[in-house]
């Protein structure tokens, strides 16, 4: 579904009665019939966020063995659209979903979920992930991901390295998750050589601090590949664990186009995935 762009579980089950292609990669044979909508909404439900976590996390780690040295982490969270309107009586909640609430998307303010990751800079596979009401900031979470990212990197044979994140994250907490980080200093906060970034995105201060700061937008293509191709800019589920497995499921889609172009010996075509839709 979300290599494809299939949007929903009714568009699904009916290209799986005319596709060949599908029909043999769900080992569908002959003339049977494919699976039914009840079917597959049901294994979902089973498999669950806590299973599809451990499942990107064993196949993110047999993939950084190949790789084992320093990582600079990567931080940042995306907003996550909620399949509901605002409460009449209460802007801040949500009508049909409760567990979704009214928080900053760029510029504005919507409803719906976040999206915390933390991403190794040269595979960019997602280390940690989290997903929250849209109100929490990301500094609540900082902490809890650094700390899942270190030990899957840890499995791997793998350190952090740099701790790298936009002024959203400036903090003396965030700052001694790691040995270095890169963080942006906000306008109120006091520092003599330090890095700063103004209002139209020009980085300011040491050089070495300014060159390491370039690598995080390599978080954002993360975002783009994810919404643009991978499905997760379309929320058809309401509740925290629906949408949780909801965004789980286009995160394994961008793992396993990792691990495939790695197969193939083609390490540039993992952030194509429509090179494998063919």
């Amino acid at each position: 579904m979300r290599l494809k762009g299939i949007r929903s579980l009714r568009e699904l089950t009916r290209i799986l009665d005319v596709d060949r292609r599908l029909r043999r990669l769900c080992l569908i044979h002959g003339d049977q019939r494919g699976y039914p909508r009840s079917v597959i909404s049901r294994f979902t439900r089973r498999v669950g966020a806590d299973v599809l976590q451990l499942i990107i996390e064993e196949k993110v780690v047999r993939l950084l063995r190949s790789r084992s040295s320093d990582v600079d982490l990567l931080l940042d969270a995306s907003f996550v659209k909620a399949r509901s309107i605002r409460h009449p009586d209460d802007g801040r909640i949500a009508y049909s979903d409760p567990d979704a609430l009214v928080g900053r998307n760029g510029r504005g303010y919507d409803l719906g979920y976040k999206l915390h990751v933390a991403v190794d800079h040269r595979t960019m596979l997602p280390l940690a992930t989290l997903l929250a009401p849209a109100n929490d900031n990301e500094k609540k979470h900082a902490p809890s991901l650094v700390e899942k990212a270190r030990g899957v990197l840890g499995r791997a044979g793998s350190v952090v390295r740099n701790l790298i994140a936009d002024s959203q994250y400036s903090s003396r907490a965030v700052r001694e998750l790691a040995g270095e980080s890169v963080i942006p200093f906000t306008a109120n906060q006091r520092g003599d050589g330090v890095l700063r970034v103004d209002r139209r995105f020009r980085t300011h201060g040491p050089v070495e601090l300014v060159a390491e700061y370039h690598k995080r937008p390599l978080v954002e293509s993360v975002f783009s590949c994810l919404k643009t191709q991978l499905g997760l800019s379309v929320n058809n589920v309401r509740r925290l664990g629906n949408v949780s497995v909801y965004v789980l499921l286009s995160l394994l889609c961008h793992v396993l186009v990792r691990e495939a172009a790695e197969c193939l010996g083609r390490p540039e075509k993992a952030v194509s995935p429509t090179f494998f839709n063919v």
